[in-house]
């Protein structure tokens, strides 16, 4: 690891996010004599990234921060085509509309990551569809399609764990890699982009990029792949019994957010700070050493310091008080997430397990029923006693609010209008 000469890649291997690299002593001449760019595609399924996306963010970060130019590829063009990946089934098309208003969204939650801008290693948002959209087809097939062999295509992970379950993969999918190869060898006329990172399961695809480049263009480029994450205990990261931990606001609240950082299995909170934030190595030592109840420090600074990096260091602090008025002192805090509800509706009474998903803390209502079974569903701080329960107008306090909570960590306030 100490034998890197640029920074990035020393950083980088250090903090465990390379799972492989193509040429990598190659790579690291090249990142310690000059500016170089890299980047990672991001597709628009949704109006939203979430966590599983974290890593690839937190790479382009450490790109820039040694002194390089990262591009966030926004797929405006890919999407529209959706990528085969770790999927069981064909994605549902989404319209050019839907795409684009993902996009808008999307955009935001690279503001806090990046610094964006025109001067050599300020971050570049580009969308493929910028070439991808005015590609003709018998033209792309002779230019583009010449260079991929059907035979390699079909052992790729993508395609394979398909065509194994016997699950459909349309002609259209098939194309995916095509274009997101593609993109790389525009990135490089474009920018002169040398390296596609991604998530492990990205190397087949992106080898074949840099392949297409070398053929095309006689291009040298790279491709680094991120480790694929689960917690300590096997589980997937960033699914919670709400869903998905999303970085846009609107999707999950910055206390939400904070909170399942907090929630962080022992064994993970040294590789989460190394993986997820800015801190020193000898600092996240010196956590990580933590034993017994002081690795509970450990975990608020992990989740302060992840949720600073996304929402900004005043919704991190304004969370992690939350967090100490409701734990510590037992205090029903007015910053906890809050939902508006109509008084009509409480003054009827409204079944607590109905309400429990409504107000966002289960997935489903036959969950909130084995909640409220298990002892595990409060109302106000207390035990909700049946699920058959019902919350009415007369469990509001003076100000209008009251408390729900799905076991001790997760509260949303129901606030009557």
């Amino acid at each position: 690891m100490s034998g890197f000469k640029s920074d990035f890649m020393r950083i980088v291997h250090e903090r465990g996010m390379v799972h492989q690299c193509s040429d990598a002593q190659r790579l690291d001449e090249l990142l310690a004599s000059g500016v170089r760019t890299a980047y990672i595609g991001f597709d628009c399924t949704a109006d939203s990234l979430h966590i599983g996306h974290l890593l690839q963010i937190m790479l382009l970060r450490w790109w820039q921060k040694s002194g390089h130019r990262p591009i966030a590829l926004m797929g405006g063009g890919t999407t529209k085509v959706g990528d085969p990946s770790g999927r069981d089934e064909t994605r549902q098309l989404l319209t050019t509309a839907q795409i684009d208003s993902n996009m808008a969204t999307i955009k935001r939650s690279f503001s806090n990551y990046l610094t964006f801008g025109d001067g050599p290693t300020e971050a570049v948002m580009a969308n493929n569809a910028d070439w991808l959209d005015g590609l003709l087809y018998i033209p792309l097939l002779r230019d583009v399609g010449r260079h991929f062999s059907v035979n390699r295509m079909l052992t790729m992970d993508s395609v394979k764990l398909r065509l194994d379950r016997d699950q459909p993969l349309t002609f259209l999918e098939f194309n995916y890699m095509i274009l997101q190869s593609y993109d790389f060898v525009e990135l490089h006329k474009r920018y002169n982009c040398i390296a596609q990172m991604g998530g492990s399961d990205q190397w087949g695809n992106i080898v074949m990029g840099a392949d297409l480049g070398r053929r095309m263009q006689g291009a040298e480029l790279f491709a680094l792949t991120s480790p694929l994450l689960s917690t300590a205990s096997g589980a997937k990261m960033g699914k919670t019994a709400a869903g998905a931990v999303w970085l846009n606001p609107d999707r999950l609240s910055p206390y939400d957010f904070w909170q399942y950082w907090r929630n962080t299995e022992d064994a993970d909170v040294g590789r989460f700070l190394r993986l997820f934030t800015d801190m020193p190595l000898s600092e996240i030592a010196k956590l990580e050493a933590l034993q017994g109840q002081e690795i509970n420090e450990a975990k608020k600074i992990l989740a302060t310091e992840v949720t600073a990096l996304a929402h900004g260091k005043q919704a991190a602090e304004s969370a992690a008080e939350t967090a100490r008025r409701t734990f510590e002192e037992g205090t029903k805090a007015d910053t906890l997430p809050t939902i508006d509800m109509a008084r009509a509706k409480l003054k009827a009474g409204i079944p607590a397990f109905e309400l429990l998903h409504d107000a966002g803390l289960v997935e489903s209502r036959n969950e909130a029923r084995k909640l409220i079974k298990g002892g595990g569903a409060r109302l106000n701080d207390k035990p909700i006693a049946s699920d058959t329960a019902t919350v009415g107008e007369g469990d509001l306090d003076s100000s209008g609010t009251l408390k729900l909570s799905a076991g001790r960590k997760r509260h949303v306030l129901v606030r009557a209008v």
